[in-house]
């Protein structure tokens, strides 16, 4: 299990490169051919079914048949994620803890819950998808 764990974990890092990529083109191009307020949600969205093709495509390079290891990536993305997300957002990025935590504020568009909540369970589904659990 520890292999497919730490497989798990560079395929997030593919998954982080995605995110960028995702919110570089909300903001070159959604962001341009609409709204902020439609763009946010549409990226989120998009971001999502992102991390459901890259779980597909990835999962048989994990290649077990357990479906405890598929949840413990997916719990792993999600944690990885978070941690990304805080450390990332307020010591790099110098976004106060209140600014960081807007990611979580779907009343004003923002979907990043949906995209954690698919990321969790995205390597499980693309398991069973996949027929490998």
């Amino acid at each position: 299990m520890t292999l497919a764990l730490l497989k798990g974990a560079v395929i997030w890092l593919l998954l982080v490169a995605v995110a960028i990529g995702n919110g570089i083109f909300r903001d070159a191009v959604l962001v341009r051919v609409s709204t902020p307020a439609v763009a946010l949600p549409l990226s989120g969205i998009l971001l999502s079914l992102l991390i459901l093709l890259v779980a597909f495509l990835s999962m048989p390079l994990v290649a077990i048949r357990r479906a405890r290891v598929y949840w413990c990536i997916g719990l792993l993305w999600v944690a990885l994620t978070l941690a990304f997300e805080f450390l990332f957002g307020h010591y790099v990025a110098g976004k106060s803890w209140s600014e960081v935590c807007q990611v979580f504020n779907v009343a004003r568009g923002n979907l990043f819950l949906v995209a954690l909540l698919v990321a969790g369970l995205a390597p499980w589904l693309a398991a069973r998808a996949r027929r490998l659990v």
